[in-house]
Parts: structure tokens; sequence; C-alpha cells
């Protein structure tokens, strides 16, 4: 190629100004749903403008803000982690019995993100090392976390815990209605958007996503990584069940029971693909608050928690049809695209006449 052709060379200007692209997205469309919501919400729904309202909503969906940032990118990925709720469980159970033993609290509670983190590694090796898929592995390790977690403790329940902690898990920032968790959650959402978005590890995860062969002719170690997000998913899972037990004062092996529906809902709902390769933090954490906000007006307003549920489950299967459905109009659109193009527009440019 002279020198010539380099400065003629001219690239096509993309099919849609800057502006839709950034704001004209399915993330952006959860955000004005949610705003949507929550102004209609006050406007109808009892005792919603609340501040007491605001703090047990953001109380509730604590734990789900916290196990959806490690479960997006385990889905970016196109894996699946199903045992979210049961490692919650188990770890809520480990934490009050090494209380009751009379260990220090904050030792009770290192030994079960220990747990945890274990229980994310036992699902990342089956995954990764034996070869499994994660759906069938997460199912089944569901089920044994949660057998155990019962088995530990029966049906009875652990309440005897330090009143300083458990008075900090549900305390608020000062002057607001916003639980003091908020602020490590925030923390969390930073780290986790910056390594998704903006560095090569993140960008490795959309590549696996999308397809783990070329992922791994490119020289990324598709099974580490997917081995550490699981690591991952499960430690925070069993900080989680700390935070759970603390905030409600009971350690029970089926706390947590179905959480896992809400946290897969709320991260499809976000714009995350189902099938990998697609989504964004956002959009997640909006999908969170969606489901939370929609499930706290529901209950005020006197709807049932059965109702709430096959809400939840709904929006599920509205998210997975959803992502299907723009995947195959997008498809067609390009395909449209591609036969309408001029027969000589895949030529190299010529040189400049001289």
């Amino acid at each position: 190629m002279t020198a010539t052709e380099v400065a003629v060379r001219t690239y096509k200007p993309h099919a849609r100004p800057a502006w839709r692209r950034a704001l004209l997205t399915r993330e952006t469309a959860i955000v004005v749903i949610l705003v949507l919501v929550v102004v209609v919400s006050l406007a109808t729904v009892p005792n919603f403008d609340s501040p007491l309202t605001a703090t047990y909503l953001l109380r509730d969906v604590a734990p789900i803000l916290l196990i959806a940032l490690p479960m997006t990118l385990i889905i970016v990925t196109e894996e699946i982690d199903l045992s979210v709720a049961s490692i919650v469980g188990l770890a809520s159970v480990v934490t009050g019995l090494l209380t009751q033993a009379g260990l220090p609290f904050p030792l009770a509670a290192l030994a079960a993100v220990l747990v945890g983190t274990l229980a994310g590694a036992f699902n990342g090796f089956l995954v990764t090392v034996v070869g499994l898929p994660s759906l069938a592995v997460t199912i089944g390790t569901l089920a044994l976390f949660r057998g155990i977690a019962v088995g530990l403790l029966g049906t009875t329940a652990i309440t005897d815990f330090p009143e300083s902690w458990t008075d900090l898990a549900k305390a608020n920032i000062p002057g607001t209605p916003i639980p003091v968790v908020m602020i490590l959650f925030a923390i969390l959402a930073v780290v986790f958007a910056v390594l998704l978005h903006f560095t090569p590890y993140g960008r490795s995860l959309y590549a696996i996503g999308l397809n783990k062969d070329a992922a791994a002719f490119s020289g990324i170690d598709v099974a580490r990584t997917k081995f550490q997000l699981f690591v991952l998913s499960g430690a925070v899972s069993g900080f989680a069940g700390v935070y759970f037990t603390l905030l409600y004062s009971n350690a029970r092996g089926d706390n947590a029971m179905g959480m896992e529906l809400q946290i897969i809902a709320a991260v499809l709902l976000g714009g995350v693909s189902i099938f990998g390769g697609r989504g964004a933090l956002h959009g997640v954490i909006a999908g969170v608050l969606l489901i939370g906000t929609l499930g706290s007006a529901l209950r005020l307003a006197g709807i049932s928690s059965d109702i709430i549920n096959v809400i939840t489950g709904l929006l599920l299967i509205a998210s997975v049809v959803s992502t299907s459905l723009l995947a195959w109009l997008q498809t067609r659109r390009f395909g449209a695209l591609s036969r309408r193009r001029r027969p000589g527009d895949d030529r190299r440019p010529q040189p400049a006449p001289q």
C-alpha cells in the first residue's frame, strides 16, 4: 500500500450517532423503568415515601446487590451459578454454630467467608477441571450445600449474636435512610465496574463469552479465569451470608431460600445475555433495584408474596426472551444491510489520481 493510498483511506461513519449508541440501550431502558416505578409508587402506594421504606428496601436488596456483582461476571462468560443462595445459608449456619461455640464473632465470620470460598472453588473445580456444565453442577451443589446447612443445624435457629455487630448491620449512614452496608457495596461496585469495563481482564471475560475457543487461541486461560470467578462468587456469597445472619439475627439452614432466582432475574433483566459476551454492571444494579422496588411497592399495596414471586418469574422469562429476540432482530437487520451493500463496497481503496 502506497503513502497516497493511506492518505485517502476513509472509514464509514457509525449508523447511529454517539448519543444514541450511549443512551438507546437496554441498560438505559431499565434505569428509565426503575425511575418510572419509583415515581408511580410514590404517587399511588401508601407509605412508600417513608424513609423507613427506603431503609428496609435497601437492607433487603443488599445481599442480592452484593452477589449480583460476581454473578454478572460469571454470566458474561456464558456460565451460571445457581448455588449462591445455598452458600448464603451454609455461611449463615457456620457463623451461628461457631459463635454459639464461643468463637469471637470476627473469626466466626471469617470462617464463614472461607467456607463460601471453598464452596465456590468446588464449583469451579467441577466446571473447569472436570469439564461439567455449570448449570448441572450448580443445580447439584445447590441441593448439596443446602442439605449440609440443614443437616448441621437441623430445624433449630441460632439467634444469639453480639449486639454491637447486629446493630452495625442494621445501622444507617448518619442523617440518611441509607444502610451502612451500602458504602461497602458502592466500593465493590466501583471495583467490579473498573475490572469488567476498563481492564484487559474484563475484556477477556467478554471474549470468553463470545467464543471461548477463539479466546483460548488468543492466549486467554479460559479455565483459570472461570475458576477464579466461581471462587469469587463463593467468597461474596459467604460474606452475604454473614450479613444476612446479622441483619435478621437469625442463623438457619433455610436462610435465603430462593434468592438465586431474584439474583439471576435481576442480572438478566439488567441486560446481561444468558448466552454470554454482553452486559453492563450499571444495568444489573438497576435491575436489582427495579425488582426490589417493585416487590416493596406490591407488598405495601397488599399483594401476597406468591404473586410477587410469579411476577419475578415472569420478569426472568421476559429477560431471556427479549435478549434472544433483540439478537434475532439485530441479525436480520445486519443481514438486510449486507444484501443492500453495493458490489464495490468491499474493494480496496484506489490510489488518488496524480
